[in-house]
C-alpha cells in the first residue's frame, strides 16, 4: 500500500498509541502504560510498528524477537481503516523484520473471543496450535 507509512515508534509515540490502543485494539493489557511502552521501546527500539496514513495512525502491532522465537502482540488497526489492507501492511513488515533477524516461526497472540481478529490471522496465514495453552502469571503489584 503506497499511501501507508510504517514505520518504528519512539518514545514520542507512547501516549498516541495508549489512545490509539484504547480505541482500536480489543481489551487492555497489564503493560498498557507509558512506563511499561518506554521499556519495550528502549529494549528493542524496532518492535513496535506504526502504520500511519496522512501522518495519521491507523495500526499497530508489536513485532518482538528474543533471538529464539518472533511474538506478534497488539495487532490493531483503527476501525475507521479496516479491510484496506493495513493489517497485512504490518504483518508483512513484522515477518521481514523476523526474517532479517534470522526467526524462523512468528507465533501471534489473539484472544479467543475475537472472531474478527481470529479471521484476519487465518487470512494472513496463520492458525492455532490447540496442544498449547498460554499460562500467565501477573508480577509485582497491579
Amino acid at each position: 500500500m503506497s499511501d501507508i507509512d510504517i514505520r518504528s515508534a519512539g518514545l514520542a509515540d507512547i501516549e498516541a498509541v495508549l489512545r490509539f490502543w484504547r480505541e482500536a485494539a480489543e481489551g487492555t493489557s497489564i503493560s498498557d502504560d507509558h512506563d511499561g511502552m518506554a521499556r519495550l521501546i528502549a529494549r528493542d527500539p524496532e518492535a513496535l510498528l506504526l502504520a500511519e496514513r496522512d501522518g495519521v495512525l491507523t495500526g499497530t502491532v508489536i513485532a518482538g524477537f528474543d533471538g529464539w522465537r518472533c511474538h506478534l502482540y497488539r495487532l490493531a488497526v483503527h476501525p475507521d481503516h479496516r479491510r484496506r489492507g493495513i493489517g497485512g501492511a504490518l504483518l508483512a513488515a513484522a515477518e521481514e523484520r523476523f526474517v532479517r533477524l534470522g526467526g524462523r516461526r512468528g507465533d501471534a497472540m489473539v484472544l479467543d473471543r475475537n472472531e474478527l481478529a481470529r479471521s484476519a490471522w487465518r487470512a494472513a496465514g496463520y492458525g492455532p496450535e490447540e496442544q498449547w495453552t498460554r499460562w500467565v502469571k501477573p508480577l509485582g503489584p497491579a
